[in-house]
């Protein structure tokens, strides 16, 4: 069965970047937007990454623009937009399709091994989150409205 390790995504700054370079550590995959309620969440991830990166972990984030528009940028403006008002020094990676036919595979592999509510298996909203282990096993999905600060039991229990 293929982990998260087996996928790689194209960075922010349009590198190719195989997953595999995060083997050994636990990590957060984050589908982020710029214009969401969810928004202020990039200070919690960020301040989860600075805490928890010298232990093994990282979040990991992907920029989606399908839920009501409210991620219109290119990847320049959302990278501006990440480092200017939230200092993210997390790993971003370039904007991504979560659902549908055109879904990253990373996606659809989160997706299909911790489902959503009601054994659903789409991603609802911006800001859903999925906790992957160090040997790159996606552990569990959070909710959007789960604030980064509230998933810290969860994660140091997997260093």
């Amino acid at each position: 069965m293929p982990t998260v390790h087996d996928f790689s995504a194209r960075t922010i700054d349009g590198q190719d970047r195989s997953l595999a370079d995060f083997k050994g550590q636990v990590l957060l995959v984050v589908n982020v937007a710029s214009k969401c309620g969810f928004t202020p969440q990039y200070a919690g991830l960020e301040a989860l990454h600075r805490k928890l990166a010298g232990r093994g972990f990282a979040v990991l984030g992907f920029p989606c623009d399908q839920f009501g528009h409210q991620e219109p940028g290119d990847e320049a403006e959302i990278r501006d937009f990440c480092k200017l008002n939230y200092d993210v020094s997390f790993p971003m990676f370039a904007k991504v399709e979560v659902n549908g036919d055109g879904a990253h595979p990373l996606y659809q592999h989160l997706k299909s091994q911790a489902k959503g509510i009601l054994g659903s298996e789409s991603v609802k909203w911006n800001f859903t989150k999925f906790l992957v282990d160090r040997d790159g096993k996606v552990v569990r999905r959070y909710a959007p409205n789960d604030r980064p600060d509230s998933l810290e039991q969860d994660i140091a229990a997997l260093f």
